[in-house]
């Protein structure tokens, strides 16, 4: 459990410096240049969930949030005898979880700055929580699938 929530720490840790760094050194909307025609900063605010889906439901996202967090505790980390890298992909799921969670209490939205255009296609902004979210959740379910196969091929 210690090494879950010390990788948690560093997660939301790395994710609010970086969200404080962009809210101090840009207006909301401004955007510097990093990558030509690849990779921006761009500060934005988002009241929903990824894409903006369920935008303005700031406490119905807490809510959600603090359910899934809970959640995760007692399904998947109460309890299990965790390897050292399933630790990391919670401590990555649930940082994210919580640094965006940070953000809709605080400031009543999540403040994104990714700003990614890969082959003319602008991708919605995101933010390095969004990152953690997304690596953990696939990380975890490639864990679960090859847990499921070695658990089959064992029975053979």
């Amino acid at each position: 459990m210690r090494k879950i929530i010390i990788t948690t720490f560093i997660c939301i840790l790395l994710d609010q410096l970086l969200k404080i760094l962009c809210l101090n050194s840009l207006a909301m909307g401004e955007s510097i240049n990093i990558i030509s025609n690849f990779w921006n900063i761009t500060l934005v605010s988002n009241t929903g969930a990824a894409f903006s889906i369920l935008s303005s439901s700031t406490p119905f996202l807490i809510i959600v949030s603090l359910i899934t967090i809970i959640l995760i505790y007692f399904f998947f980390i109460k309890g299990q005898n965790l390897k050292t890298y399933q630790t990391i992909l919670y401590g990555l799921l649930l940082g994210g979880i919580i640094g965006n969670l940070i953000d809709r209490i605080i400031y009543g939205a999540v403040i994104d700055y990714l700003d990614f255009n890969i082959f003319g296609y602008n991708f919605p902004v995101f933010n390095l929580a969004d990152t953690f979210i997304v690596i953990g959740v696939i990380l975890i379910i490639i864990d679960i699938i090859r847990g499921a196969r070695n658990e089959v091929s064992s029975r053979k």
